[in-house]
């Protein structure tokens, strides 16, 4: 009788399958990942509320893309972030990148694909690193000098 209770179990869970996406955003080396589900309009950063994100100065660059969207967008969702690596601005970056690419999967999955182009046009029309990763990357340093393109100071005597 365990072996069919297992079963079960399994079956129970399987058929519970909740509206989510998974979505990550990128800057430099910080990584935040946004699990976006159904529910009733929470944003968290490590599992603090968005409001306390540090430092002051950047949270209104995390709250952008609520501020773009308006908020009854966002109040469907539940939208918890990950981050990781990188300094202060770089997780900030990620992390409004990440919430704005989860918005418009959930939106491509599970509302319609007219919602997804608009909110996409929005976003993209104030700012394109909301939606697309920047490529730049730090340079390494090389020999013969005290960076990457700097040389050492050539003297003939």
């Amino acid at each position: 009788p365990n072996q069919s209770h297992g079963a079960a179990m399994a079956e129970t869970k399987a058929t519970k399958e909740v509206d989510s996406v998974q979505c990550f955003g990128r800057k430099k080396t910080a990584v935040a990942v946004a699990y976006c589900k159904r529910g009733k309009g929470l944003i968290k950063v490590n599992g603090q509320p968005v409001e306390y994100v540090k430092p002051e100065g950047l949270r209104d660059k995390v709250l952008e893309p609520i501020f773009l969207l308006g908020y009854p967008r966002f109040k469907g969702v539940d939208i918890r972030v990950r981050v990781r690596g990188g300094g202060y601005t770089a997780q900030i970056y990620a992390i409004r990148q990440a919430i704005c690419k989860a918005i418009v999967a959930f939106n491509q999955k599970y509302v319609d694909e007219a919602t997804k182009m608009e909110i996409k046009d929005i976003l993209m029309s104030y700012d394109r690193s909301l939606l697309v990763a920047d490529p730049r990357r730090c340079e390494p340093k090389k020999f013969g000098g005290r960076s990457a393109r700097a040389r050492f100071q050539k003297s003939y005597r």
